[in-house]
């Protein structure tokens, strides 16, 4: 009885060890299975949106910017595929033990029930069972050979119901093995697919890098002019914020700070946008980002470097930009030889809209969430559809991947 009672609990124990580490796989596979198809998606997307028929005529920056992209997503997709294979590996070994578990389990069920019906057989006679209690010696002996009787009955037809149970198990176990062997070829098909069209981008890129080198004053140029773009539209950026603070903070009668003075209305409305953080809207309906923030190292000469303070993304032509938040617009972007912007305040958090061909707003005006700003602009030689967007806290630089969510 002792042993007996040990196996129950080692069985108890392994079946708890099993289950719980399927349900932490099979919640590890769904998060692993929902951002493949995050990348397969943004693929998609990037293919639509920077690599149509019509955009072939971009530039060589853009062209180089856009497969470097699509190249960073394929490794990404390839690293997650792989996850997901290893995990099925251990789903699959995990799935392989318990059928091996339960078969033992159920070699030793039938053997007991083969047992049991042996020796019910021998004694299945009425009047064996009746001389069995009648030979007792007093009536609390009868009165537990009745309940022994009872209990044989109840174990032989719970050793019955156990072998029904862990038969459906052994035949759940062998289909979800099935499943996930097949799962697994699919994968392996499908990383295979993707590695072969990564190697097919960077033979491209390192065509394209070819091309480049062949021109390099031109390529230099290019670069030394996208720069100073950038540079003329981040200046611009930040002195209007400077001012709207020195504005601001001098009707408050709060001269000399370098941080917006809040009043209390503001102050609400910033505390909501920071409560906020890593949940707000896209600046867009629709699109993906071709550039993240940060600095960056260039693909054809590493040694120079590429600042972007805020994100750019790329959309459909015809989108518009859109609020992120409730706030007001303290300024409308003007750069000289450039596009227009919108920059809106909420609370002492700015977000910036740059590269808009027709504004929707003043300032002065009160938005709301997903309140249409303008038309982002389209580029008429390459058919591109970018947004470039920033966002501070006073003066100070953010990075809206860390607040936009999924961005």
């Amino acid at each position: 009885m002792i042993h007996k009672n040990s196996y129950c609990l080692y069985y108890l124990i392994f079946t708890l060890f099993v289950s719980s580490s399927l349900m932490a796989q099979t919640s590890e596979q769904k998060s692993l299975e929902a951002k493949r198809e995050r990348l397969q998606n943004e693929i998609k997307e990037i293919n639509r949106l920077l690599f149509a028929e019509k955009k072939e005529k971009g530039n060589v920056l853009d062209q180089m910017e856009a497969l470097d992209q699509r190249i960073n997503v394929r490794q990404e997709l390839i690293r997650v595929t792989n996850q997901q294979s290893n995990l099925l590996n251990r789903q699959i070994n995990v799935n392989i033990r318990s059928i091996s578990k339960l078969r033992e389990d159920l070699k030793i069920l039938r053997e007991d029930y083969a047992n049991l019906i042996q020796k019910s057989y021998q004694n299945k006679t009425q009047s064996n069972r009746l001389m069995f209690l009648l030979s007792a010696e007093n009536f609390y002996q009868a009165f537990k050979r009745l309940q022994y009787m009872e209990q044989y009955a109840k174990h032989r037809k719970k050793q019955g119901e156990d072998i029904i149970k862990k038969t459906d198990e052994l035949a759940v176990l062998n289909r979800d093995l099935v499943t996930q062997r097949k799962s697994k070829e699919r994968l392996l098909t499908e990383n295979t697919k993707v590695k072969n069209e990564l190697f097919g981008e960077i033979e491209a890129q390192k065509n394209l890098l070819r091309s480049i080198r062949q021109n390099e004053t031109k390529y230099s140029a290019a670069i030394a002019q996208k720069r100073k773009e950038a540079r003329k539209i981040d200046r611009e950026i930040e002195r209007l914020i400077k001012s709207a603070i020195v504005s601001t903070n001098k009707k408050a009668g709060k001269s000399g700070r370098t941080k917006f003075v809040l009043t209390p209305e503001a102050k609400l409305v910033a505390n909501n946008f920071s409560a906020n953080k890593g949940k707000l809207i896209w600046p867009v309906e629709k699109g993906i980002k071709s550039q993240g923030y940060g600095v960056y190292a260039d693909k054809l000469y590493p040694g120079i470097k590429h600042r972007n303070n805020g994100v750019t993304i790329a959309t459909d032509q015809g989108s518009k930009a859109r609020a992120i938040f409730e706030g007001e617009v303290i300024a409308i972007l003007t750069v000289p030889g450039g596009s227009r912007g919108v920059q809106i305040k909420h609370g002492n958090y700015i977000s910036t809209y740059y590269n808009l061909s027709k504004l929707y707003v003043k300032k002065g005006d009160k938005v709301t969430v997903k309140e249409v700003l303008g038309d982002i602009y389209t580029n008429r030689f390459d058919g591109t559809t970018k947004l470039k967007f920033y966002l501070y806290q006073d003066s100070n630089r953010l990075n809206p991947e860390d607040w936009i969510y999924q961005l």
